[in-house]
């Protein structure tokens, strides 16, 4: 049984922040990209037209910034997002990363490897989008078929 001075304590916190332990995952990203790459600006416009928060980091590589979120080299993209502990690599749909954040599985991140025709970001006029998957970067570096578009 809680004393009152745990439980008075216990409702000061919940009246300071209510709904806390149900709110929304953030939809804060940050991207990190090169500043001569045109397509990597059309897929931060894709996110933040989804809602997401977007922070922009130019940097001359981004293989430092994978590395240190476990993104394999040939799993790599052009950019690498960051959010909610996960990295999102390369063009990977905006539904994909809220179902991400929403499911909170056990994994190192997302990753739509290479420059799909018709991804987020990647949609050229007059050309027939290509068919991909976004994959689902397990912990051990491993990878699954997470959505397929």
């Amino acid at each position: 049984m809680l004393e009152r001075r745990g439980f008075l304590l216990l409702t000061a916190v919940a009246l300071a922040f209510p709904g806390a332990a149900c709110a929304a995952p953030s939809r804060e990203l940050v991207v990190h990209r090169t500043p001569w790459c045109g397509c990597c600006g059309g897929w931060v416009k894709h996110m933040r037209a989804a809602g997401f928060a977007v922070r922009e980091v130019e940097v001359q590589d981004t293989a430092a910034i994978r590395a240190k979120h476990g993104v394999a080299d040939a799993l790599s993209s052009c950019h690498t997002g960051v959010i909610g502990g996960y990295a999102v690599e390369g063009h990977v749909p905006a539904a994909d990363v809220t179902r991400l954040l929403a499911e909170r599985p056990k994994a190192r991140g997302l990753t739509v490897p290479g420059m799909p025709i018709g991804s987020p970001g990647m949609e050229i006029p007059g050309a027939k989008p290509e068919a991909y998957a976004t994959l689902l970067i397990g912990l051990d570096g491993s990878t699954r078929a997470f959505a397929r578009h």
